[in-house]
């Protein structure tokens, strides 16, 4: 009898004990499939973290250029800049030298964006246009620009659109997309602006597209005038209104192969690129820069504003007919010496050689 009893006793020790082993097996087997489909965060892939969790940083415009400024303020790189009001009795003329008729000039838009640029608000924003950004001024008001103290008449359904014909300085450095907005806001008008370089510019005006000029090359804004393509506005003694200035800068690689900034003038630089035969971009579009760039030039080479007095020196001579904003970005990709205004080159090597 107590050997029946320890016998039914053993069984169910022995069943207890099958029964935890399973429990126990069944647990281990549990935990083991929540760590495969529950993996702990820390070992999440890093492309998987939110985008908040990103630093925030900026990443550069692009690199930062090697063109630099390597000859300035010389007598002969003053670079003044005029406003011209465009004439409506004026003899309009295409490209090919065809008379324009029905042309319609604003004039009284033209007046009121020129009084407004020689207003002291307008005078005194671009004299402080690039300091804040640069750390130092882009352009300077002449000595005696003339000043305007005139009334500025609101926008009319007639009067609003202005078209300004104007040179690729102004616009490449950002002094009228900072201007204009102020001048718009204020009376209400839209000032369309059509950029090139002077030759251009002027061009433009003589074919009846533009109200205003805003240009910088003394010689072809003269010869304008003289055309019958200009007026005095009135309160003022001249067609030509020569208000502000700034200066051409000689440009070129940092190791400066031709040894310019060393130079006695800016023309004896010229002709130490001309006769080590070093590459030089040229603007080549009758802009003022380019005007400006082939005085400098010794006279024996013979440089003009043709394009074919240029033709014996294309091995080092690169003649662009483009913009100062494109002849920058050829310049530091060829390590090629340039002459530029300098707001321009400024508003170039702040953003890292990117021109939109």
């Amino acid at each position: 009898m107590e050997m029946e009893r320890n016998m039914k006793m053993k069984k169910t020790l022995a069943l207890l004990l099958s029964l935890t082993l399973l429990v126990a097996l069944l647990a281990a087997c549990g935990q083991s499939e929540s760590a495969e489909t529950a993996a702990p965060e820390s070992q999440a892939p890093v492309s998987e973290a939110p985008e908040s969790a990103a630093p925030e940083t900026e990443t550069p415009a692009g690199e930062p250029v090697d063109l630099t400024i390597l000859y300035e303020a010389d007598d002969d790189m003053i670079n003044n800049y005029s406003l011209l009001a465009v004439n409506p009795d004026a003899p309009f003329a295409d490209a090919d030298g065809n008379p324009v008729s029905d042309v319609y000039i604003n004039t009284e838009g033209a007046a009121a964006l020129i009084n407004w640029m020689l207003s002291e608000e307008g005078e005194t924003a671009a004299a402080e246009y690039g300091y804040a950004d640069y750390g130092e001024y882009l352009f300077y008001l002449a000595d005696g620009a003339p000043v305007s103290t005139a009334e500025i008449p609101e926008a009319t359904e007639e009067t609003q659109v202005i078209r300004l014909s104007t040179t690729t300085s102004v616009n490449d450095s950002g002094l009228l997309g900072y201007l204009l907005p102020m001048f718009e806001e204020a009376y209400g008008y839209t000032v369309e602006v059509t950029s090139a370089g002077t030759g251009k510019a002027i061009a433009n005006a003589q074919s009846g597209n533009a109200d205003l000029l805003l240009v910088h090359s003394k010689s072809q804004e003269e010869e304008f005038v003289a055309a019958g393509y200009s007026y005095v506005l009135p309160g003022f003694d001249s067609e030509r209104l020569t208000f502000m200035y700034n200066y051409f800068v000689l440009c070129g690689p940092s190791a400066d192969p031709a040894g310019v900034k060393d130079a006695a003038t800016v023309r004896d630089a010229f002709a130490a690129i001309a006769e080590g035969k070093y590459p030089f971009v040229s603007r080549g579009d009758q802009s003022g820069t380019h005007t400006k760039e082939i005085s400098l030039w010794p006279e024996d080479l013979g440089i003009t504003a043709d394009a074919a007095s240029v033709e014996g020196y294309t091995d080092w001579y690169t003649y662009s007919n483009a913009g100062m904003g494109v002849c920058l970005t050829m310049a530091e990709e060829m390590g090629a010496y340039i002459l530029s205004d300098k707001a321009t080159f400024l508003t170039f090597r702040a953003n890292n050689g990117i021109m939109e």
